[in-house]
């Protein structure tokens, strides 16, 4: 029996709402001022990354046949694959995204309304109550949760349309020239700014709530799930791609009336007050906040169950609490830190997560030899390293110029690329030689 229409548009629009996470409306505004008048291949960048990857991220799950991440990642290696899962689930938990939704909403909902006074002290109350109220509901039905998100997550897409559709109709300003970072290779800056979305490890996670709830709707062979999962995640994509593309432009037009600002969360804030006023402000804050309380609590009831799963000697309860503290602590560095400290991790593990999901793609091309994923992962993982201990300060100078003048788009953050290929066919020579065993496909 095949999924109905209605099942795939609902699933699709569920799917949306997963991504649309109030925490990824600030990237886009922000890439938007950055980019100016080279908006359009940065924009184009950041929607691969930001959008096209995390669907492809789903579909490497449906294709794979797999349950989860971790036995996906495990065909590199067992250890490989809880390894990778859990540093996915951190990155997407309380090291950067959990911490995250605190300062969003304290971008958004209260410091418009601090007329300059220092953040300190009510950033650390906002965040001790935001994530009090987090750990409250962590440990509660979740029923309570869903109906939240299911009507919050609709207001927020009819605010946000509302401003952009003004933004569009009416712009604030003229587009201005990029910043220097944006002068030259901004198709590529952009591809590293959707980095920041997490939405490509997120899409790692979501992929099996959407198999299941297909299976559910009636799509049982893995081609039909294949079929009809790519069209949930057309109508998913096809709605973020537009939702992100305006809020750049909505960034691109706002510097001449608020300025060039710190960070994605303060210009929207600044927009919908140059445009509503207090109470469109207001509005915005209580919706955003209330959105970014309900995707904390997602994400600490997620984390909190995987490493229940693999780690049952601590509770769910008990994985929960620290989930909670750790991210009320990170939270008070504030939205611009956990954004810089966040970049070299992401850029870390994306052209990983990226070569898993090619990999699993051409699975039955290599017929599933581990060596295959052993090489490309491991050439990946190297040149990766290198280039973000080198933007650390690490002592790797010697290599990051050699592979500066050996590997092509390396000076733009793609250097790995052509390594997981040549890693790619060594192993499947090495494999071939050996007579490895082939995996299931």
């Amino acid at each position: 029996m095949a999924a109905r229409t209605s099942s795939i548009i609902a699933i699709g629009f569920m799917l949306f709402a997963l991504f649309f996470g109030a925490g990824n409306l600030i990237f886009p505004p922000m890439l938007g001022q950055m980019a100016g008048q080279n908006l359009l291949p940065a924009n184009i960048g950041f929607v691969i990354t930001g959008v096209g990857l995390p669907v492809l991220a789903i579909l490497a799950l449906a294709f794979s046949g797999k349950d989860n991440l971790q036995s996906l990642a495990s065909r590199v290696h067992p250890i490989y694959g809880i390894t990778f899962a859990s540093l996915l689930y951190l990155t997407i938990g309380p090291l950067f995204a959990i911490p995250r939704t605190s300062t969003v909403a304290y971008e958004i909902g209260i410091n418009p309304f601090m007329d300059g006074q220092a953040e300190t002290i009510p950033l650390m109350v906002f965040s001790i109550v935001f994530f009090a109220v987090t750990l409250y509901f962590s440990l509660q039905s979740q029923k309570l949760v869903d109906i939240i998100g299911k009507l919050l997550s609709p207001f927020l897409l009819v605010l946000i349309s509302i401003l952009v559709i003004t933004a569009i109709v009416n712009p604030i300003g003229m587009i201005q020239p990029p910043v220097e970072s944006f002068t030259q290779n901004s198709f590529f800056k952009g591809f590293q700014e959707g980095y920041l979305t997490m939405d490509v490890l997120a899409g790692f996670v979501f992929g099996i709530i959407v198999i299941n709830l297909l299976k559910e709707s009636g799509s049982t062979s893995k081609r039909s799930i294949m079929s009809n999962g790519l069209k949930v995640a057309l109508i998913a994509a096809v709605l973020l791609g537009i939702i992100y593309s305006s809020l750049a432009y909505l960034g691109a037009t706002s510097v001449e009336g608020i300025g060039y600002l710190d960070n994605g969360g303060a210009i929207l804030a600044s927009s919908f007050d140059y445009y509503f006023g207090t109470f469109g402000s207001v509005l915005l804050a209580f919706i955003v906040t209330a959105a970014c309380l309900t995707t904390s609590i997602g994400l600490i009831t997620a984390c909190a169950s995987y490493f229940n799963q693999i780690m049952p000697t601590f509770s769910y309860k008990q994985w929960a609490i620290v989930f909670t503290v750790v991210s009320t602590v990170l939270a008070n560095f504030g939205l611009n830190n956990i954004i810089e400290f966040s970049v070299p991790v992401l850029s870390f593990l994306y052209p990983l997560a990226i070569c898993l999901m090619v990999l699993t793609f051409l699975h039955p091309l290599f017929k599933g030899r581990t060596a295959v994923y052993q090489f490309s992962i491991l050439f990946t993982f190297i040149v990766s390293l290198v280039e973000q201990l080198n933007l650390l300060g690490a002592p790797v100078n010697g290599i990051h110029e050699w592979f500066s003048a050996i590997l092509p788009w390396y000076t733009v953050g793609l250097g790995w690329i052509v390594p997981a290929i040549v890693g790619g066919i060594i192993g499947y020579l090495i494999s071939t030689f050996k007579h490895e065993p082939k995996v299931s496909v």
